[in-house]
């Protein structure tokens, strides 16, 4: 197995060489924070670098490398393994004195932030906390007890602010991540760690969970930290008001129903479309500049129409079934570990949304009978018919499908994870359906950065029409790259270890009461406001903005039928 200290020594070294040596010297300060900006990282490299010979270039060179994660706008989060490196050669190399001082720095930072943005609590909140471990001991055990003390008053719901069971479940997960962050430096407060631990676990993979982890009690300090039962699954809740006796072995019973799902058989309507392809030129004296072709072909595909209320249709592309290598491999440009393993996934054919869900189709949709919860009729930021529709949470989207089944008496749903991968690839392998790069001629998305041997290009702020680019996959699917994220069945995993081969929906509770489910799910695809790296094939995304009721500018859906992404 490969020693991801040594994937972080790598990445890290990958970037110096690609520079020059002082830039290490710049990421070693930068990794402290938990979240960088352009502001912060100028403000090290001024007051700790200035005789290093540090270009000023430096500092965005750092935000868009692959160290770093654009997590919102102008927000960067450097990867944990890298962080972790940079901080242990740190303090080798400058030892726990220019630690500190740093640590100062930032919250002195933090201290100018609060007075400016008061409701930047939360991201003000871990800051302070990235620092305050490497002040001295008294600091760090302090540290413990605020985010203990935070757990507390969010699980037993004592935190007026947060008053879902699901917004509950989100916040625990985002303090529960941070004290994973910061466990090197919290390794003297193991009950806090292994509370944390627990969490995750009830969060991520509840069965996994013995009912003598869950009634036992945590103490930090003077802080008792016992998981609220009300955010258990019910076979727990059952479990822990059994009979079960400590020290026996649990009695497990496993009930499941096989199902299939059907796709009447319809007269496919056959239509022809254009595919487009990228080749990368260098052109130019001695080949310095480059030029991006986006080649077109003619495709065909089979599809059929569903007929709205209102002349407004529905088209759905006939996806072939078959197999295909999901995620991205090691050496693909700015990919992470949350896309591996890669893993061959056998997918049934299903019809697929030949565009993301439109504000007219929605429009429709919303004032058809209500099956779970109420729909806003104009939700979206961006106005426009055949733009998509956005700022609709996963539970709108399920609401959406559920109308559209009831009347269309056809079973329509979110697509699984795998099922969306292997729809936006189209047969491919590269990072993008268009080949190695991407451009602002075929997708929308951030052109003020490129990806590969990209060229920059028009940054839209907004999002476009669907299919305004004429240009489709093999499968004859748009805008699969930008424009808007999409809503995907699955909950969220932090990796593809155990992910099923069969492509269904990846639960960790097989709920299917779906209206009801809670936890992450899993966006794909990318938008407008992102990087290009972002919008590949195999990117997938985690940052509260997964949050099942989470609702933005920036989240859309695409709709399905047939095939296997929910477990009947």
């Amino acid at each position: 197995m490969t020693n991801i200290p040594n994937q972080a020594e790598e990445k890290v070294n990958r970037f110096v060489r690609r520079f020059e040596e002082s830039y290490r010297l710049l990421a070693y300060h930068a990794a402290l924070p938990l979240v960088l900006t352009p502001e912060l990282v100028n403000y090290f490299r001024n007051e700790f670098l200035r005789g290093e010979g540090v270009p000023w270039v430096a500092e965005i060179d750092l935000l868009l490398s692959d160290l770093c994660s654009q997590v919102g706008y102008e927000l960067y989060a450097m990867d944990t393994s890298v962080r972790a490196y940079l901080l242990a050669e740190m303090k080798r190399h400058y030892g726990k004195q220019r630690m500190q001082e740093v640590a100062q720095v930032l919250i002195d930072y933090v201290k100018y932030l609060r007075k400016l943005y008061p409701g930047r609590r939360e991201e003000l909140e871990a800051q302070r906390w990235a620092a305050m471990v490497y002040l001295g001991d008294e600091e760090c055990q302090e540290t413990a007890r605020e985010i203990s003390q935070r757990l507390l008053a969010v699980g037993s719901g004592m935190d007026t602010e947060i008053s879902t069971d699901t917004g509950i479940r989100a916040e625990l997960a985002r303090l529960t991540r941070i004290t994973s962050e910061l466990s090197p430096q919290l390794e003297r407060e193991p009950e806090l760690l292994d509370y944390a631990r627990l969490v995750q676990q009830v969060l991520r993979q509840p069965g996994s969970v013995s009912p003598a982890e869950l009634i036992r009690s945590y103490r930090v300090d003077d802080v008792e930290l016992i998981f609220p039962k009300r955010l258990l699954p019910q076979d727990l809740v059952a479990k822990l008001e059994s009979d079960w006796i400590p020290g026996f072995p649990e009695l497990r019973i496993c009930e499941f129903e096989v199902g299939t799902i059907s796709v009447e058989d319809e007269d496919l309507l056959t239509f022809e479309f254009e595919v487009g392809k990228i080749e990368v030129k260098q052109t130019g004296w001695l080949g310095r500049e480059t030029e991006v072709v986006v080649k077109r072909y003619r495709q065909q595909a089979e599809y059929f129409i569903e007929d709205l209320e209102n002349g407004v249709q529905l088209e759905m592309v006939a996806i072939p079934g078959g197999k295909f290598i999901m995620g991205a491999p090691k050496d693909e440009l700015e990919s992470g570990d949350d896309e591996r393993p890669q893993h061959q996934v056998t997918v049934p054919g299903f019809f697929m949304g030949k565009y993301p869900v439109t504000q007219a189709q929605w429009r429709v949709v919303s004032v058809f009978p209500q099956v779970n919860r109420k729909l806003k009729l104009e939700p979206s930021r961006f106005k426009g018919d055949n733009r998509p529709v956005e700022r609709v949470s996963w539970y709108d989207a399920v609401e959406f499908c559920d109308r559209l089944s009831r009347y269309t008496k056809r079973e329509y749903r979110l697509p699984s994870e795998a099922e969306w991968e292997y729809g936006c690839r189209g047969g491919t392998k590269t990072p993008f359906h268009f080949g190695e790069t991407i451009t602002t001629e075929v997708a929308n998305y951030d052109g003020n950065y490129i990806y590969g041997k990209g060229v920059k290009g028009e940054y839209r702020e907004e999002t476009t029409e669907v299919g305004k680019f004429g240009v489709g996959n093999e499968y004859g699917l748009y805008d699969m790259h930008g424009n808007i994220w999409e809503w995907c069945l699955d909950d969220w995993h932090d990796n593809y270890e155990g992910a099923p081969e069969d492509g269904r929906a990846w639960f960790n509770n097989e709920n299917e009461n779906l209206s009801q489910k809670e936890g992450d799910a899993v966006l794909r695809g990318g938008s407008w406001f992102d990087v290009p790296r972002i919008c590949r094939s195999a990117s997938r995304y985690l940052d509260g903005w997964d949050r099942r009721d989470y609702f933005s500018i920036i989240v859309g859906f695409r709709v399905v039928c047939g095939g296997v992404g929910r477990t009947l």
